[in-house]
């Protein structure tokens, strides 16, 4: 089984921000393959299950609020005897531009408090992150990661949730290495204005 905990900070004033991009994915997979939410309390989160690109697959959206998500997925991870390998993060970035993703395993935080407090309770950095990149506004980081979308902007991540659902299906199904040489070169953002400029001409 693998588990696939989507990032974000719970309640409806966060909904349509940067930093809840992680929650919006899993939903996604979620309707997708006609999984409900359950709330667990005991693991302070949302669940799902399903099969997802042939594999079982354990949905999780922490509700501890980001900087404590460690909190509820190192606990779900132990109590189910999976591996850091057996663990995807989706999660934003603000090193990304708007309509980037990245595949990556290990490695540091990179600043992310999400992802620092996941490696604190698990006690290792080797699992994969799904990172989509929400960019950033130099001086305004919070405001801009708990700003709600533009229009365009919205539109542009609503393109990347949709290649980052199947991101996900490739890194369950194939293992993250196969995937990131499938969708690290994805650009949104790049696609649209290509689409838009045809539309002028």
């Amino acid at each position: 089984m693998k588990i696939i905990a989507g990032l974000g900070n719970p309640g409806a004033q966060y909904a349509d921000t940067p930093h809840s991009v992680g929650f919006e994915t899993v939903d996604a997979i979620a309707s997708g393959i006609g999984a409900s939410w359950e709330a667990r309390k005991s693991f302070q989160c949302l669940m799902a299950r399903g099969v997802f690109a042939g594999v079982d697959v354990l949905l999780v959206k922490p509700q501890t609020f980001m900087n404590l998500s460690g909190e509820s997925v190192a606990p779900v991870v132990k109590y189910h005897n999976a591996t850091p390998a057996d663990l995807l993060v989706v999660q934003d970035d603000i090193d990304l531009p708007l309509g980037r993703m990245r595949i990556r395993v290990g490695g540091s935080c990179g600043g992310h408090n999400g992802i620092r407090n996941i490696i604190e309770r698990l006690g290792t950095q080797s699992f994969a992150r799904l990172k989509l990149g929400v960019g950033k506004e130099r001086g305004n980081v919070i405001g801009h990661v708990l700003g709600k979308f533009s229009p365009d902007a919205r539109k542009t991540m609503d393109a990347v949730i949709a290649e980052a659902v199947k991101a996900a299906a490739a890194v369950v199904r194939d293992g993250p290495d196969r995937a990131m040489n499938a969708f690290n070169s994805f650009n949104a953002a790049e696609a649209q204005g290509e689409v838009r400029a045809n539309a002028a001409s």
